[in-house]
């Protein structure tokens, strides 16, 4: 292994690509090359009198390797202690070593799976457009840092490209936006679009049936371009505009100072005619702007639409009450959260993220963070409210003829209903607005009896109560029945004269 190092090194290979080779961590190949021989005899001697703790286990580790020769030391550490219960402490790095010892002294190489490549046959102009999102810190003319964010989107035939630059994160929203502003650019729309698994376009990827967010879903059904998603963790599918992404920020962005947006959206489309457009092609050895000329004839018309936007972008509440937006988490009040179906709204203005509910009533709101894996957090939010609340049952028992009892329900009531509880005491002291006290007392004794613990039933019960109470209050009328005079018993009986048809005849043809 030393003499191999170093017959590489002589060779003029890197130490990565030593270590690559022959499957061992770069560092072994930087410490071997600090050695000249006599230094690495002696390290062989100390190697070969010093005893290794975890001995026992090399034919285990052997056998595995044998198997799965691509197996890390870390995997290979938890197999260890599944396969010893007793298997002792050490420290990752022990592992490591002695894995690597068992390689080197059995000769398994760590395999390493090398994905193979064909070159792409030139698809039909108009056919596709690829996109991508990307983003940069740039330098700020006052020298601070400012991040920036971008969408790209190339025809795959043609090379031609179209950039747009945003100063918050995208959303479904700005995405839609970007799309119409390249089409403009393109003078068309092609009839497929590919895109990585990005949040602002699917909701999930259901083994392989895509599920698209509801306002990304309305447009593709208004524009008529069908879609590809890249399958997850793949995205030298789309290497067209993976290339572009690379290519804004290696020769436009580069060493390029942030003013403001509108000025870095002109710079980038003067940019985009005089290089990225006008530059012959790496692989074609075409202007892109010559090919458009010719896919410009293949591609749907573009004309400019007004999409009607159902309002912000719906987001997930996790069960901690927090929102995720662009790997950040954005705290809510407690009781936000109220089951897996959750979701909020989040609009972003003035370096502001908003939360509102989804009839439209502000959560809270946070400074946007630009960073990423942080946790914006309000202290308010983990505030105990329960005093309020306390006070709250104290105050509304007071109502009651018995306020120890309506105290006991309402804490059974509170118990049944954490979440909701002001909503419930609110709606029982309304009670006493609308029906009389003795209602809704006896409403109490029912519902203390019968364990109903709930509001919407407490005023129930009370609504009967009220109809009954009123019920009996109303008089008993009795009316006198008043009895045929003694010589009219067979009134009943009696039947009135009745006159015959000729009668009326014969009156009629005299007056004529």
């Amino acid at each position: 292994m030393y003499h191999e190092i170093q017959k590489m090194e002589r060779q003029g290979h890197s130490i990565s690509y030593i270590a690559d080779y022959l499957g061992i961590n770069w560092r072994t190949v930087k410490k071997y090359l600090s050695m000249d021989d006599r230094e690495y005899e002696a390290y062989l001697s100390s190697q070969a009198n010093r005893s290794r703790e975890l001995a026992p286990y090399e034919h285990f580790v052997k056998t595995k390797l044998d198997l799965f020769p691509d197996t890390s030391a870390s995997q290979m550490h938890d197999w260890l202690k599944e396969y010893d219960n007793n298997f002792p402490a050490v420290n990752p790095k022990t592992v490591y070593n002695f894995v690597m010892w068992v390689r080197q002294e059995y000769n398994i190489p760590k395999q390493k799976k090398e994905r193979e490549y064909f070159i792409v046959e030139e698809l039909p102009f108009g056919k596709q457009a690829q996109v991508d999102f990307g983003e940069y810190n740039m330098r700020t003319s006052t020298g601070g840092r400012k991040k920036v964010y971008f969408f790209s989107m190339v025809l795959s035939r043609s090379r031609y490209k179209y950039v747009y630059f945003s100063d918050i994160p995208f959303t479904s929203s700005l995405a839609i936006k970007a799309h119409e502003k390249a089409f403009r650019h393109f003078d068309g729309i092609p009839e497929e679009i590919v895109y990585d698994q990005d949040t602002l376009f699917i909701n999930d990827e259901n083994f392989g049936d895509i599920i698209l967010t509801k306002t990304f879903k309305q447009y593709i059904n208004q524009r008529r371009f069908s879609t590809y998603f890249c399958r997850k963790s793949d995205p030298e599918s789309k290497g067209k505009v993976e290339n572009v992404v690379k290519y804004v920020k290696q020769n436009f962005l580069y060493n390029r100072s942030y003013f403001d947006l509108k000025t870095l959206n002109d710079e980038v489309y003067a940019w985009l005619s005089r290089t990225a457009n006008n530059m012959p092609h790496g692989k074609t050895k075409l202007p892109p702007v010559d090919q458009w000329n010719i896919e410009r004839e293949h591609l749907t018309g573009f004309i400019p639409i007004k999409f009607q936007f159902d309002g912000p972008d719906l987001y997930k509440v996790r069960k901690d009450n927090v929102v995720n937006y662009k790997s950040n988490f954005y705290t809510l009040p407690q009781g936000t959260y109220t089951g897996n179906e959750c979701k909020v709204k989040l609009i972003v203005s003035n370096n502001f993220v908003i939360i509102q509910n989804l009839s439209g009533k502000e959560l809270c709101r946070h400074k946007l963070c630009t960073g990423k894996g942080e946790t914006i957090k309000n202290n308010d939010h983990k505030r105990d409210k329960s005093q309020k609340i306390n006070q709250m049952i104290i105050d509304i028992a007071k109502k009651f003829d018995s306020p120890s009892k309506a105290t006991r329900y309402f804490e059974l009531l509170r118990a049944a209903k954490p979440r909701y509880i002001r909503d419930q005491l609110l709606l029982v002291k309304k009670c006493f607005e609308d029906y009389s006290a003795e209602a809704v007392n006896t409403a109490l004794e029912f519902c203390q009896e019968k364990q109903v613990y709930s509001a919407s039933d407490f005023k129930s019960v009370t609504k009967k109560i009220q109809q009954d109470l009123k019920q009996k209050s109303k008089p008993n009328i009795t009316h006198e029945i008043k009895t045929l005079p003694e010589g009219m018993v067979n009134i009943d009986k009696l039947k009135p004269n009745t006159s015959q048809i000729i009668d009326y005849e014969s009156l009629m043809s005299n007056t004529n």
